[in-house]
């Protein structure tokens, strides 16, 4: 089993060791991890000498190599990033995955129109139903400006935040936006995470849901990876057990691992 998305100290909103993730790793019995650092360009700050979710790339592809080379034997250990995207940043991301050898690049929306639905902020004064279509809509936008991603990252993430979680959110009731979503990340190759921190916010699913898996599926998706979304030891491989059954329930047969932005398949009842 690998676990694709991971948080170390290099994010602003992780205290973790890179060493203390992997060594937790290891001790979950992972075969590859991959480290994906926030990079979130233009994230609301508190001010100008606090600008939060910057990356220092060169540096954190030097201590990555070496834990590589260290770890050797030991687990494999791919490096990627975690984009936060918005439309106006798409030069900006072209250029930076031009200039780094990245082995694995998630998109995912931390913001929409610069709001943070992490925030109570978000849904104050309207309908929860309308945060989630914003939300659902500026997908749509980003991918419309960039799609030079390997997969889509925690794809309804909102829902970790809204007044009332999931409690009255459906794959049926966002279905236009949710179907247009997805037939763009399979027109453009772009895969879909499947990712159990929605386990970990009390959804009792991974984010996206089991509904917006099996569509994809339906629709002709085939790529999906996994990831626990860790920032700490505790949380790395997360629900992993739980997940792989669900996911065979879904009908997913192969889950993706990515090395030099290319994708290798392993049967999921294998891993």
């Amino acid at each position: 089993m690998f676990d694709l998305h991971m948080h170390s100290d290099f994010s602003t909103d992780s205290e973790s060791s890179p060493e203390s993730m992997i060594e937790a790793a290891i001790h979950s019995g992972l075969s590859a991890i991959c480290f994906t650092d926030h990079l979130d360009m233009d994230f609301p700050a508190p001010d100008a000498k606090h600008a939060p979710f910057l990356l220092d790339t060169p540096a954190y592809f030097q201590k990555m190599q070496h834990l590589k080379d260290a770890y050797r034997g030991r687990i494999e250990i791919l490096i990627g990033v975690e984009l936060g995207l918005q439309p106006h940043l798409a030069d900006f991301h072209q250029r930076y995955l031009h200039t780094y050898p990245f082995d694995f690049v998630i998109g995912s929306s931390h913001l929409v129109h610069g709001e943070d639905p992490y925030e109570p902020a978000f849904f104050s004064g309207r309908e929860e139903s309308e945060a989630y279509t914003e939300y659902f809509q500026s997908i749509l936008d980003n991918l419309s400006a960039f799609t030079q991603i390997d997969v889509y990252g925690h794809l309804d993430y909102v829902v970790r935040y809204g007044p009332n979680q999931n409690q009255y959110y459906s794959y049926t009731r966002y279905r236009n936006l949710i179907d247009a979503i997805l037939q763009q990340l399979i027109r453009h190759n772009i895969g879909l995470e499947i990712n159990t921190g929605g386990y970990k916010y009390g959804l009792g699913e991974p984010n996206p849901c089991a509904e917006i898996i099996r569509r994809y599926i339906e629709l002709g998706g085939e790529t999906f990876t996994i990831g626990a979304d860790a920032h700490e030891p505790s949380c790395v491989g997360d629900h992993f057990a739980e997940l792989k059954e669900l996911l065979i329930q879904c009908g997913v047969r192969y889950i993706a691992k990515f090395k030099n932005r290319q994708a290798a398949y392993f049967p999921i009842e294998e891993i």
